[in-house]
């Protein structure tokens, strides 16, 4: 069992830290109030203050491509958060962990065909003209 003692030892630590986070967050916060410009520029009331006046309206329309790359992102950064958790486990997981990554692997090596194989990859209507221009100049090399 704990004593009360034990309990305050341990805590006081904490508690010291703590103080002198909030001393220091404290101390910035005045610092930066006391030497930060007064200015009152046109800018300055803008939501987004970066020197630049802002024009125009910030509700532009994305096409459907935009987002569609967007999530093609997020799902193969996932994908190296969980290959490099495996790596960094890959003495315990022994060869179940291994053929686990590698069907994890080739599920998205299948996804990936399947995006690229439905237009999912193509980023403007000219993907078909520059593909073919580039089998045409790799399989007609003009001699120098």
């Amino acid at each position: 069992m704990t004593t009360e003692a034990e309990t305050t030892t341990v805590l006081w630590p904490l508690l010291v830290y703590g103080a002198i986070v909030f001393s220091l967050a404290i101390f910035i916060l005045g610092l930066s109030h006391l030497l930060g410009g007064r200015r009152n520029d046109r800018a300055k009331g803008e939501p987004y203050e970066g020197g630049i006046v802002s024009e125009g309206s910030a509700r532009l329309r994305f096409s459907s491509q935009f987002y569609l790359i967007g999530m093609l992102f997020v799902i193969f950064d996932v994908e190296t958060v969980f290959i490099f958790s495996w790596a960094i486990a890959f003495r315990e997981l022994g060869w179940y962990g291994y053929v686990g990554v590698l069907v994890f692997i080739g599920v998205l090596v299948v996804v990936l065909v399947y995006e690229w194989r439905n237009g999912a990859l193509d980023f403007g209507p000219d993907g078909q003209k520059i593909l073919k221009a580039y089998k045409r100049m790799t399989q007609n090399p003009d001699p120098v």
